[in-house]
């Protein structure tokens, strides 16, 4: 079952991430953090666990939201778990007037089946790279950008 998080879900959705990230694969959250970010999280349920969870973020004036903090237990991964919190954060970006959404990845292929195009980096707002600068590869960063236009083809 997806639905957004609850308060409750913080604790549960900082664990989920720091699995991935103290693997290097997406940046690690402090759970105040994600207490205060609660209401851009969708998690997803499966016997009464959480197995996946993922943000939409809003960014500034620019109409342009970002996917953040996509990750899903292991053992439900190829579940269709990740491609149903991405479909998620779109309609709900869809809902809010959004025009386009990005995501900095290291599993750009995910994204291209849903849809997404690979952007050059630098086409982005300078206002994205806040998260980055706390990021232990910054500045040798290599996570590809990926951008999903809501108004049809980029």
């Amino acid at each position: 079952m997806m639905r957004k998080a609850k308060i409750t879900d913080a604790k549960a959705i900082y664990l989920l991430i720091r699995v991935w990230a103290r693997k290097g694969k997406v940046l690690e959250r402090s759970l105040n953090y994600t207490y205060e970010n609660i209401r851009d999280f969708w998690v997803y349920i499966e016997d009464k666990k959480m197995v996946g969870c993922c943000a939409l973020r809003i960014i500034g004036w620019e109409t342009l939201g970002e996917i953040k903090s996509l990750v899903v237990r292991e053992n439900f991964q190829r579940h269709n778990v990740g491609r149903k919190l991405v479909e998620a954060c779109i309609q709900e970006a869809k809902s809010l007037g959004i025009k386009n959404i990005f995501a900095l990845t290291f599993v750009a292929g995910f994204f291209k089946r849903l849809g997404f195009k690979a952007i050059d980096k630098k086409k982005l707002p300078h206002k994205i790279w806040n998260d980055c600068i706390n990021c232990v590869d910054f500045p040798d960063c290599h996570e590809e950008a990926v951008m999903f236009n809501l108004n049809g083809p980029l």
